[in-house]
């Protein structure tokens, strides 16, 4: 295989140890090879950085194996050009398989460019994508505690969702909340937690709550309720959060919510036009 690297490092990254293979010489000759084991704490890992600057590496593989390469990712990046693998395509020949042997065949395949490297995004767009997966699974439990709220009603009988559409607005927020402080819930009452524009008439929805809750019911639904109530208050810092790492990107982002606006148009027009 030609190569068309002079010096180049191969890392076979594990949870406590990163070990580094660095092949160097002239093309058309037989590269030179220094193995060295180091530490993933933040000190091996700098002494990693300066040991790979010494030998004046300009290139450095890694695969892409769990979360371990992203701190090593974090220290070299800026010092020199990184190579994320794919594990499956960088899978070395069956058979002994060592640490040393691993990161030798990372740096061989490097030094011949044969190893196309993933995608990694710009740190800032990492962490804002941490976020978004963060809020994302957020919303997933606050649902999940949605339900189980909803599944107690039930059992109660209280029937709160056949007349309100969404029983966590407005109005259903407040007739919940009454019903966990263990409150009378009367006409009155109940015409001033209900928001004018709820289309059920107040004599239904007091004969869909008028239900046989017991106090181990209000018990769990103040356990679902505290919790969801977390998870919202979560999930409102999260956005403020992303929101300010989007101000750079404001034009990309109104962009891409043109662009998602049109197609759904263009959909709704076909869908209609077809009658499909």
């Amino acid at each position: 295989m030609e190569a068309m690297i002079e010096r180049c490092a191969g890392l076979d990254v594990h949870q406590e140890t990163v070990v580094a293979c660095v092949l160097f010489g002239p093309l058309d000759k037989k590269p030179k090879t220094s193995i060295e084991t180091f530490s993933t704490t933040t000190t091996g890992l700098l002494a990693l950085s300066d040991w790979l600057a010494t030998l004046q590496v300009s290139d450095v593989v890694m695969e892409s194996t769990g979360v371990y390469w992203k701190p090593i990712w974090n220290i070299l990046e800026g010092s020199f050009h990184l190579v994320l693998a794919n594990a499956r395509h960088v899978k070395n020949v069956p058979g002994r398989k060592t640490d040393v042997k691993d990161a030798e065949w990372l740096a061989k395949l490097l030094r011949c460019g044969l190893i196309e490297s993933n995608f990694v995004p710009p740190e800032d767009i990492r962490d804002l994508r941490d976020l978004t997966r963060y809020r994302k699974k957020l919303i997933h439990h606050r649902t999940s505690e949605q339900n189980r709220i909803h599944k107690i009603l039930q059992d109660a009988n209280i029937k709160l969702t056949s007349v309100l559409s969404d029983i966590f607005g407005v109005s259903g927020r407040r007739i919940l909340e009454a019903i966990l402080n263990g409150e009378k819930i009367e006409t009155d009452g109940l015409r001033k937690m209900v928001d004018w524009r709820t289309k059920a008439s107040i004599t239904d929805i007091a004969s869909a709550i008028n239900g046989r809750i017991r106090r181990h019911h209000r018990d769990m639904l103040r356990y679902h309720w505290e919790h969801m109530s977390y998870l919202e208050k979560a999930i409102e810092e999260l956005e403020k959060q992303i929101d300010q790492l989007l101000s750079p990107y404001r034009k990309e982002v109104e962009i891409i919510g043109w662009n998602t606006w049109c197609e759904q148009s263009c959909r709704s027009y076909f869908y209609c036009r077809d009658g499909r």
